[in-house]
């Protein structure tokens, strides 16, 4: 590839399971892309909570040394539900809420595996 981009990534939104998926591979490499954000001073915009594959992306990237942000509505808060979010916590109102904050905070999104959650989550970005 040859030229440089003067669009440079600062902060990314990552959709993926709130479980750790079948296929311990999974966790490897959601693992291995939140030390590579770190290395690459990249921020993380997730949405919310430290369990499965999203909540290991977000320890390794703020382990790491960068901003993680976790964008949830309120009614996710009450009770044990998402767990605890690692890094700075936005709260919304809605899950619609919650979607826009994201896009609004991000030059790019990745999709990891994930369920019918992650699935919707990918198609609100195209549409």
């Amino acid at each position: 590839m040859t030229g440089s981009s003067s669009h440079h990534i600062r902060n990314i939104c990552v959709f993926g399971g709130s479980s750790p998926g079948k296929e311990k591979e999974f966790l490897e490499s959601t693992n291995h892309l939140g030390q590579v954000l770190a290395e690459r001073k990249i921020h993380l915009v997730y949405g919310e909570g430290s369990l499965g594959l999203m909540g290991g992306l977000s320890i390794a990237v703020f382990l790491g040394g960068n901003q993680v942000l976790g964008v949830a509505p309120k009614a996710l808060e009450k009770g044990d539900i998402i767990r605890k979010t690692i890094g700075e916590e936005l709260q919304v109102s809605i899950m619609s809420d919650r979607m826009n904050a994201m896009f609004n905070h991000v030059d790019a999104f990745i999709a990891l595996p994930g369920g019918l959650g992650t699935l919707e989550e990918i198609f609100h970005i195209f549409f």
